[in-house]
């Protein structure tokens, strides 16, 4: 493979910048380019001090730290160094240049990773965690991503595998050689095995609904009536004026979306068209889009302005509300209190918070009822397996459904070869998660996700 170079840390001004070289030449290229103070051998993990220089005008670039790191006992296995370098854009992008001018070509997004996967270093559930710890956006994301980073769901993955492999080959040896005394495969043996299986890889489906929360926040609709509050809501949770407000109606006609960490908590925040009547097309759009949005949100933050009655539009956000996860907020407790409004959404046995967003007043209790809502301290995800890619849960419930017909075939008594082909599908996709048996077009879709330089 080709020696590949990338600049690894993000664009910008910075103290430090690191440029990332991998690949059988690296040292060749490197020492073309690099005049360490200290001539002495080159050993693995070790940094030697020095300077870059123009191999044509014989002039320094920079004066820089380089590490080595030497195949097989790399992150990508072969040959790599790191040049650490000065932060600016130009310094870094002139080390960049000399790189490739001596023999390296641009790393494409991910290819360090993805050498690391194709070289066998790591495996395909660890490589997509290293995605996720750059990606998280809480604490417990980040700490469930080093988890598979270490190899809790691969080793899980692997039990179930070898369990699957030794069900299988007592299968085929009663199947290839019938004459030979080799105990025969019960049923009841059968059941054990893949209802032992079933129940790990339901658990591990399971804690998807968890994994899917740490990893894409809770879905949550802000919606309501045109001019209760929504906006202004929207803008005083990001602490920012991302959404207009005006005092006309119909100003929100598309929805708007933002990540908010609540005390740990990852919300998508979508500020969604005011729900009216409406002659106006593109408002009408926009309001059957809010309505279609609340029905598939995880929560929804539904505003009603608490100094007017409710009306025909406020009714209909309460049928809507009325079987989902909500909190009301009452908005607008600067102005007079409409009792009659108070005491008809008090019946709907919701949890109910009264604030100002103008004032900015009650807010931390909106934050308070999202937290007993959805208490992420009691997700463990140290030393426990929480599955947080999509990808990985639709093979687990894949191999759910090949485990399911071989039990129903095992109790309509079919012969031993039909069971082995199910019990063969659940080990192909399996297979899938860790990376035994991806398709190529499936790794370069996941690579193609990575910054970079990693």
């Amino acid at each position: 493979m080709s020696t590949i170079v990338a600049i690894s840390t993000s664009p910008g001004i910075g103290g430090i910048g690191i440029i990332r070289m991998s690949g059988k030449e690296a040292f060749n290229i490197l020492n073309k380019i690099f005049k360490p103070k200290n001539n002495s051998e080159i050993k693995g993990y070790t940094i030697k001090y020095g300077n870059i220089f123009d191999p044509e005008s014989n002039k320094i670039i920079d004066e820089v730290l380089v590490s080595y790191f030497i195949a097989p006992k790399s992150y990508t296995t072969e040959n790599m160094c790191e040049i650490n370098s000065h932060g600016g854009q130009i310094v870094m992008k002139q080390i960049l240049d000399l790189c490739l001018k001596n023999g390296a070509i641009l790393a494409e997004p991910g290819e360090f990773t993805k050498r690391a996967f194709l070289n066998g270093r790591i495996d395909l559930v660890k490589a997509e965690a290293v995605i996720d710890i750059i990606n998280a956006k809480t604490e417990k994301e980040k700490d469930a991503s080093v988890c598979q980073l270490n190899g809790f769901l691969s080793k899980d993955i692997q039990d179930i595998e070898k369990e699957l492999l030794s069900f299988t080959a007592d299968i085929e040896a009663n199947i290839d050689y019938p004459e030979y005394d080799i105990e025969e495969v019960s049923t009841k043996k059968s059941l054990e095995v893949l209802k032992n299986v079933k129940n790990k890889l339901l658990k591990l489906k399971e804690s998807f609904n968890n994994g899917k929360i740490l990893k894409e926040g809770i879905n949550t609709a802000i919606i309501g009536r045109p001019n209760v509050g929504k906006s202004s809501l929207l803008n005083v949770l990001l602490k920012e004026e991302r959404a207009i407000v005006t005092e006309y109606e119909g100003t929100t006609r598309d929805t708007i979306e933002e990540f908010i960490n609540i005390k740990g908590i990852p919300l998508k925040i979508i500020d969604t068209a005011g729900i009216r009547e409406t002659e106006n097309a593109v408002e009408k759009i926009g309001i059957e889009k809010s309505i279609e949005i609340a029905k598939n949100a995880d929560l929804i933050i539904a505003i009603f302005d608490i100094s007017q009655d409710l009306k025909d539009e406020d009714n209909k956000i309460l049928d809507i509300i009325k079987d989902k996860n909500a909190i009301i907020v009452l908005n607008k407790i600067d102005l007079s209190v409409n009792k009659t409004t108070e005491e008809r959404i008090k019946s709907l046995n919701k949890d109910i918070v009264k604030i100002s967003a103008l004032e900015r007043k009650g807010i931390d209790e909106i934050y308070d009822k999202i937290v007993k809502l959805y208490d992420l301290n009691k997700i463990n995800v140290e030393g426990e397996n929480i599955v947080t890619n999509s990808r990985h849960q639709y093979l687990i419930n894949q191999s759910l459904i090949s485990l399911e017909k071989a039990i129903n075939t095992i109790n309509e008594g079919m012969p031993l070869d039909i069971i082995a082909i199910d019990v063969k599908d659940i080990l192909e996709n399996l297979g899938k998660i860790t990376g035994k048996n991806v398709s190529e077009d499936v790794i370069n879709e996941i690579f193609s996700k990575f910054c970079l330089g990693k």
